[in-house]
């Protein structure tokens, strides 16, 4: 079965004064149909950059797109004009941004932009995409939707913005949704709130997902699969159970240690990744972890391995998994 998206050696890099910031270093990833994918990573690791180069959103000066391939449903989405992109998001891709607030027209009541996008990829007359505009907002859970949409959005709290973000993005029933952080400015409760709803609607709408996150914690109970980014790579991709149960990558460890557990003491404390990620204007020649690395060999230092395939599902990008480490390690 063809994927829905299939990102193959992605690389952006971003002009600025001080030189190139490369950003994205050859990424590559697919997604199913109906399949829930998340990408988390700490800030800075080139999570947000892939996926708004996958919408064609990022200004370019200063991005380049150095080099790649990025396939939705079939057709190369790095050699589109604007126009054709115009067509494709909304419509095919929807999107929920990091900050409500700053992603919602404040001069635009919410119901208007629910509606603009019904009107121009549907060819909706104005009364229908109004009742449709109140669905949605009954679907995600808004109280008095036909009330709600003819509020602005400084009117609703910040997990009713977020819902509305989730109604305009899935509007149009796109075939896949792109979620970058999106419980990032809420509290506790509202996140799980916004994370069982988007399940809710993946299970009920078929909706592939791209969930973009820091947080291994959000994603346990609602990805399929994780891929884990560092310094603008892909360090290891699995299943849910291999990432939480059998991590490889030292950083994808670390990241698991550095997470509260239920079964935790209170005298236990958490232990942090030490160190900070490397300068992407010259990233090391070598991975780019080992200068945080508690297991890094001096072959670490010299060059990157290539991902090592742990299992059919579960890769890796670690000179640990290489066969002499393996045999020196027993």
């Amino acid at each position: 079965m063809e994927p829905i998206l299939d990102v193959r050696d992605l690389k952006v890099s971003f002009r600025v004064r001080g030189g190139e910031v490369q950003a994205v270093r050859g990424v590559s990833f697919q997604v199913n149909k109906g399949e829930a994918v998340a990408i988390v990573g700490e800030s800075g690791s080139g999570k947000s950059v892939t996926a708004q180069t996958i919408m064609r959103l990022i200004p370019s000066p200063p991005s380049v797109i150095k080099d790649g391939s990025i396939r939705f449903m079939g057709e190369e989405l790095l050699t589109k004009s604007e126009k054709e992109m115009q067509r494709i998001r909304g419509k095919h891709i929807g999107m929920i941004f990091q900050d409500p607030m700053t992603s919602l027209n404040p001069t635009m009541t919410v119901g208007r932009q629910i509606t603009e996008g019904l009107i121009k990829h549907q060819n909706m007359s104005s009364q229908s995409a109004n009742r449709r505009a109140v669905e949605m907002l009954k679907l995600v859970g808004i109280p008095n939707p036909e009330d709600r949409v003819r509020q602005y959005p400084h009117e609703f709290s910040g997990g009713m913005r977020q819902r509305a973000m989730i109604a305009i993005a899935l509007a149009c029933n796109p075939a896949m949704l792109i979620a970058d952080e999106p419980t990032t400015a809420l509290d506790v409760t509202i996140q799980a709130q916004i994370m069982q709803l988007m399940k809710d609607l993946q299970k009920n709408l078929g909706t592939s997902i791209v969930l973009i996150t820091h947080d291994l914690g959000v994603v346990a109970d609602m990805c399929d699969r994780v891929i884990v980014m560092y310094a603008g790579k892909v360090v290891e991709t699995g299943t849910i159970r291999e990432i939480f149960k059998h991590p490889k990558h030292p950083y994808t460890q670390g990241l698991l240690r550095s997470l509260p557990r239920i079964d935790q003491r209170k005298d236990e404390p958490l232990i942090p990744i030490y160190g900070t990620p490397p300068d992407l204007i010259k990233p090391p020649a070598g991975c780019a972890f080992t200068d945080r690395c508690e297991h890094a060999m001096h072959v670490c230092v010299l060059h990157d391995y290539e991902l090592f395939r742990e299992s059919d599902t579960q890769l890796v990008r670690c000179w640990l998994m290489h066969p002499l480490a393996k045999e020196a390690a027993r």
